[in-house]
């Protein structure tokens, strides 16, 4: 039986995820990083994108963050993030439109024009469409 930590991952309205895990996976600030028992305490703010976790037992489960935090401590790891959804729960046509409302807007500026936002929004929906893309190639390879 492999080592396991608790794993909480929250969002700004509700607990997403409560329970053991083998193994973490997120993108953080500097990378891709893997997190199991044992780690070194560490934190790091998280990039827009999916969270892969391998529950006690193998089962694998991805999630979508909108960035926020990561915090590893000895036997427990949380995930502090503004956004943070199921990789079910996210739409991907709404998520498509989006980008591709950002994009529009990027090559169309105007007057009043907001870069900030407009990039911001196309990160998001692209991190979102990634977190699909990894979870259907998950499920491809059962």
């Amino acid at each position: 039986m492999a080592m396991t930590i608790h794993c909480d991952i929250v969002s700004a309205e509700e607990e997403i995820f409560s329970g053991l895990v083998e193994m973490l996976v997120a993108t953080g600030e500097l990378g891709e990083m893997g997190v199991s028992y044992g780690h070194a305490p560490l934190l790091s703010s998280l990039q827009p994108g999916p969270v892969r976790i391998v529950k006690q037992g193998g089962e694998e489960e991805v999630y979508y963050v909108s960035g926020g935090f990561i915090e590893v401590q000895p036997g427990v790891v949380s995930i502090l993030a503004d956004t943070a959804l199921r990789a079910g729960d996210v739409d991907e046509a709404a998520a498509e439109e989006a980008r591709r409302e950002a994009v529009h807007t990027l090559t169309n500026q105007s007057g009043d024009f907001d870069y900030g936002r407009a990039s911001s929004q196309l990160a998001e929906a692209a991190a979102q469409l990634a977190t699909l893309r990894k979870m259907r190639n998950r499920a491809g390879r059962g």
